[in-house]
């Protein structure tokens, strides 16, 4: 049976691999809409493509980065509230558990 301090390590570092997961997804997500707005710009506006080619990666770097960091946040959330809700369901199981030891089961009077 794992120690507390390891699961509290295991667990932190699944929820650093979801936070990764939802950084990767929401870059690539968010890279890929703001280059799409780039090439809208591009096409639609002098004023974007008198923009030096700096200036439009940092503008794409922005889009992602901001991606990134919303979909990991929404992510890491999301990860919390199930390790919640599965603390939550295992005290709730152990409490049942310790009650049926504790009365016996139902059904157990009628023999």
């Amino acid at each position: 049976m794992p120690s507390e301090n390891q699961a509290k390590h295991e667990e932190a570092v699944d929820a650093s691999w979801e936070a990764t997961r939802g950084a990767i997804s929401g870059a690539i997500k968010w890279g890929i809409g703001t280059a799409l707005l780039g090439g809208v710009g591009y096409l639609a506006s002098p004023v974007y493509r008198g923009l030096t080619i700096q200036f439009k990666v940092y503008i794409q770097m922005s889009g992602m980065v901001l991606g990134s960091m919303l979909e990991a946040d929404r992510r890491l959330r999301d990860y919390e509230a199930q390790m919640r809700l599965r603390r939550r369901l295992m005290r709730d199981q152990a409490m049942w558990a310790s009650l049926e030891e504790e009365y016996g089961k139902e059904g157990d009077d009628d023999k």
